[in-house]
């Protein structure tokens, strides 16, 4: 694929975690959550692009959401386990994608907040539509997923280089 085509990433946030006595990294969905990721996951599909890689962290509860959602998929696309994603920062995201291979072009990472939010704020220099007041109004609930396109290859993404094209909440 040539550097030249535009770029996507869905910025997708767990779904409504369960709050057992376990580890914050051990927190399993809520009832609610199972059936919000299978929602996203139909949600996602509707968008059309076609996914050539998820990154997803190592959290049981965003784990669980990509499973749920990933079965919606007519094809699978491949999976990384990352643990570099839990706790991190919207620059020590924009860092980990900065490493994907150019000839990826779809990716959705599956995060947390303030993750999540901060970096669809951060790369979003401008928006289509209302997707940027949608955003705004809404907040980044758990389950919510925010579509950017970026043109160049994945070295060169930074703050402000893409464009908000789609977002997407559960009470959407």
């Amino acid at each position: 694929m040539s550097v030249a085509e535009p770029r996507r990433i869905v910025l997708f946030r767990h779904a409504k975690a369960d709050w057992p006595q376990v580890t914050d990294h051990e927190r399993p969905l809520a009832e609610r959550g199972r059936q919000d990721a299978a929602v996203a996951g139909r949600k996602l599909v509707d968008t059309g692009i076609p996914i050539d890689l998820a990154v997803c962290s190592t959290a049981t509860r965003t784990r669980e959401t990509w499973k749920l959602a990933v079965h919606e998929f007519p094809q699978r696309p491949k999976t990384v386990y990352e643990e570099r994603i839990y706790e991190a920062s919207p620059g020590e995201l924009i860092a980990l994608l900065n490493e994907t291979p150019d000839d990826v072009r779809d990716v959705v990472l599956i995060g947390h907040n303030p993750g999540i939010q901060g970096l669809a704020d951060i790369l979003s220099g401008r928006s289509d539509g209302d997707a940027g007041e949608r955003m705004r109004r809404r907040g980044f609930p758990a389950a919510a997923f925010a579509v950017v396109s970026f043109e160049g290859s994945w070295k060169s993404l930074e703050p402000g280089v893409a464009t908000l094209l789609d977002y997407w909440a559960p009470s959407e």
